[in-house]
């Protein structure tokens, strides 16, 4: 197979550009008609033709100021135009077929909904076009359809116009005053519930707000139309933004790709970020509804506004963005749950994909399929980068710089390299070093290195810095790391640095080693690093079982104090590992903290979370996967039976009135719950599990009920999610929630079970979201039968990939990942994966999008070896 890479370096200037862009769309399922007229110029001297964008079109007629012409060059990839003069109008009308548009991208039909998703490169799909950022137009839409099964006709701006045809269809004409690039174009066409309100901007100005959801869902969209409201509220606030349009609208639709998308004015959402209410959604749906909504709200100064000049600076917006939206979400919600959960994503998924064949910096290099860029490490990362840049300047002169990076770039496409230049026009400090990040690839690793001077009573503290190599580079340079930084004496006192290299619990670290020295501490000095995860690296800081325990009881930080449990946790199953028996002390210690933070239910709940096998692979190389999850499984259960009596006592104590979505309740439910899964592996308390979901009147009970109910007799549990599918079979978006569970189930038959999951009623192969609830849930999280010995696992995978890449080679992109990262895995783990890639690369037509990270792995693996 033939891919063509593409790279950043090799970045040119549109060689036209387009100014405006009229289209008039005439929607039929399978002959939908696409009529666009562009005002177009030569951009620069030269005598290039025009080139053009497309995908799975056909060619119905092309026009230069209204004269018809026969293209150069034209097929179902592209159009080439020579001849042209330096300004003209170019007419193009093309037929696409919507209802056959399983890929998702584009313009499609599904469900009974037109619906497009551009991002990165659907815009081809619908007409010829410069599908790039980098070109930026003006919109005028006109969308024709059957008035009767479509009478709302959507697209991005305001409404101007709208009428009736002598056929039975309706048209509206909406225009988008904003010069935009073609991904954020959005079209949507169905039937729909409607919810209604206003938003007063800080200028005075009054917003229409309009929800559009599934029909009889009405109900379920209040709360993301309150949580938008709070989200352009926060952004006037925290940022001075202020919504530049008359109508903002949310489209809520079960088959789509992403979780939501930005188009200006008309964002698209898949339904499971839009429909919450007490009911149907747990305490995680609310949150991520708020934080989605947020998320894309944001985009429209951070991504809308400002722009991407080329797919390579995605994290521009991106990393941004979710910068933006974390830190909505700290204030709306809790600061420790939020960033906890945070740095739970960057350990389970972005500290893998740095150690596998995928690794590339925030901002990448090369690509073959732009949809790849879609990474933890574009996203999440590249959040923790703003991060620390937000924390080495400090909250008001951070909010300088981002002030000064639209009075520099509002309207334009520009690169993360201008949005650093913004923030360093407005600082002292140097952020030449601080660059690095967004060009080198990698976890950084941090090591602790103390020594102690009985002479002097000096202890001596190094930190040194190294980035392993990785499959995209080889040799690193030390990168600026703020490394949040306390010194714990045994008497719980935290002390400074003799040299005064730690300025307000913050250390600098920007050359490859650093050493602190420290007199008059009392007792052993415990030095901890990266609070609050002050920057994405990895620490090497060995601390035995006592100073965790110390770490525990008297850090400042709370965040600290859940990562020295995590840390604690991951000692005692790598003993267990090794076949060792832990000590007393280990649990005489975890009882007093239960005890000391049994009124403290946000951390207590955080800190009782035993860490996923997916965060202790990233501390262990030549991983026995089966091995792992044997000692886990053992801790786990010594962890109930030891702590018996100190988790009943709070489980007891601690209840919750009626359902309300608020902190306290929240933080309850959440600790209640993670002791439930603990006490259901007694024999004595594993009726427990069925006694909440009896009594239940909330879904994150309900669901507590039944994942505890894994670890009880299996026929308890099946009983219960029967049960559950009985109440929820109509209702996709919660049963997606029993299709989770079933395919992370441990049990010998799996693999007829998924079989059997996909043959439900309610599984379609062409819905994103129930391909993800079974396939993705098995691949990314039932560790014990995805890494089976015999390979079944891998097996079942692929062979669903095979299939799934002949429609829609997003999701098969996605969900191929866990198969990717093979280099933890000892054998006979990686030989069956590296089988199972060799495999895909035979289909015939294998997408981009599939090809790309199966071929990038299995040369990382030649690369490897030489």
């Amino acid at each position: 197979m033939s891919v063509t890479v593409k790279r950043r370096a090799d970045y040119l200037p549109p060689a036209f550009t387009v100014s405006s862009v009229s289209l008039e769309f005439f929607l039929h399922p399978e002959k939908t008609r696409v009529c666009s007229s562009l005002t177009v110029s030569r951009n620069g001297n030269h005598n290039k033709p025009l080139e053009l964008d497309g995908e799975q079109l056909t060619l119905l007629s092309v026009a230069v100021d209204g004269n018809a012409v026969e293209p150069d060059h034209c097929d179902h990839s592209s159009l080439h135009l020579s001849d042209l003069p330096d300004a003209f109008t170019l007419q193009i009308e093309t037929e696409i077929n919507p209802s056959e548009n399983h890929a998702l991208e584009g313009l499609y039909l599904s469900n009974g909904v037109y619906c497009t998703q551009c991002e990165a490169e659907g815009f081809r799909r619908i007409t010829y076009f410069l599908d790039r950022p980098d070109v930026l137009a003006e919109y005028r839409v006109t969308v024709h359809g059957e008035k009767q099964a479509f009478p709302t006709l959507l697209s991005n701006g305001n409404p101007v116009e709208k009428g009736e045809n002598d056929d039975g269809t309706h048209w509206v004409t909406w225009h988008d005053p904003h010069p935009k690039p073609s991904y954020l174009f959005a079209l949507v066409a169905g039937d729909f519930d409607l919810l209604t309100d206003t938003f007063t901007t800080m200028s005075g100005k009054d917003v229409a707000l309009e929800l559009y959801v599934d029909k009889g869902k009405k109900g379920r969209g209040e709360f993301a139309l309150d949580s938008l409201k709070r989200a352009m509220k926060w952004d006037e606030q925290t940022f001075g933004l202020e919504y530049d349009l008359d109508i903002y609208m949310i489209v809520a639709v079960d088959f789509f790709n992403m979780g939501a998308m930005e188009n200006k004015g008309l964002n698209i959402f898949n339904s499971k970020f839009v429909l919450a209410d007490n009911d149907s959604a747990t305490d995680d749906d609310f949150f991520n509804v708020e934080s989605v909504i947020a998320h894309e709200y944001f985009h429209n100064w951070t991504g809308n506004r400002v722009t991407c000049r080329d797919w390579f600076q995605l994290s521009l917006k991106e990393g941004l963005t979710v910068f933006r939206d974390q830190q909505f979400s700290a204030d709306m919600t809790s600061p420790l749950s939020n960033r906890i959960k945070q740095v739970r994503v960057m350990r389970e998924h972005q500290f893998a994909e740095d150690a596998s064949a995928m690794s590339h910096p925030i901002r990448p290099d090369e690509v073959m399929e732009m949809n790849n860029f879609y990474t933890v490490t574009v996203y999440d990362k590249g959040a923790e980068v703003i991060r620390m840049l937000h924390t080495l300047l400090g909250q008001q002169t951070f909010r300088r710089g981002i002030d000064e990076y639209f009075r520099r770039h509002d309207g334009q496409a520009v690169t993360c390299d201008d949005f650093v230049a913004a923030m360093q026009a407005v600082t002292d400090r140097d952020l030449s070093q601080f660059s690095r990040w967004y060009s080198q690839s990698g976890t950084p690793e941090i090591t602790v290195n103390r020594q102690y001077d009985d002479a002097t009573g000096a202890h001596t503290i190094t930190l040194s810095q190294r980035t392993p190599a990785t499959a995209d580079q080889k040799d690193k340079q030390p990168l600026l790391l703020p490394v949040a930084i306390e010194l714990i004496d045994d008497e719980g006192n935290s002390l400074a640095d003799d040299e005064g290299l730690i300025e307000k619990g913050m250390l600098i670290l920007d050359a490859e080693a650093v050493t602190l020295t420290v007199t008059g501490a009392k007792g052993q000095l415990t030095p901890v690093l990266l609070g609050n995860f002050s920057a994405p690296a990895r620490v090497h800081n060995d601390l035995c079982v006592s100073e965790q325990l110390k770490v525990v009881r008297h850090a400042k930080d709370s965040f600290n104090r859940w990562d020295a449990m995590q840390s604690l946790y991951d000692f005692c199953i790598s003993e267990i590992e090794a076949g060792r028996t832990l000590d007393d002390s280990v649990w005489r210690g975890l009882r007093t903290v239960i005890a000391s933070e049994a009124n403290n239910m946000e951390l207590l709940g955080e800190c009782l979370v035993i860490p996923t096998v997916e965060t202790l692979c990233q501390s262990r190389n030549e991983v026995d996967v089966q091995a792992l999850i044997a000692a886990r499984k053992a801790f786990c259960q010594q962890f109930a039976e030891q702590l018996e009596e100190a988790l009943l006592s709070v489980f007891d104590a601690n209840h919750t009135d009626s359902y309300r979505y608020v902190q306290s309740d929240i933080n309850t439910r959440r600790c209640r719950n993670v002791i439930l899964a603990h006490l259901a592996r007694l024999p004595d308390h594993a009726a427990k599990a069925r006694q909440q979901y009896n009594a239940s009147d909330n879904m994150t009970d309900t669901l507590g009920a039944l994942k505890a109910a894994q670890y009880t007799d299996q026929s308890n549990f099946l009983l219960m999610m029967g049960d559950f599918e009985e109440t929820w079979h109509n209702d996709p978006l919660v049963l997606d929630k029993w299709f989770a569970l079933h395919a992370t189930q441990a049990r010998s038959d799996i693999l007829a079970q998924l079989s059997m999951l996909r043959e439900h009623p309610q599984f379609s192969a062409n819905n994103p979201n129930r391909v993800r609830a079974v396939i993705g849930s098995f691949a990314f999280f039932n560790n014990e039968c995805f890494h089976a010995r015999d390979g079944s696992g891998y097996k079942y995978v692929t062979d669903y990939l095979m299939v799934l890449d002949d429609s829609n080679p997003q999701v098969a992109a996605r969900i191929v990942t866990p198969l990717t990262q093979w280099q933890r895995y000892a054998d006979p783990y990686r030989s069956l994966m590296k089988a199972q890639l060799s495999r895909l690369l035979t289909k015939k037509n294998l997408s981009k999008d599939l090809f790309e990270k199966v071929s990038k792995s299995l040369a990382y693996d030649n690369a490897s070896s030489d």
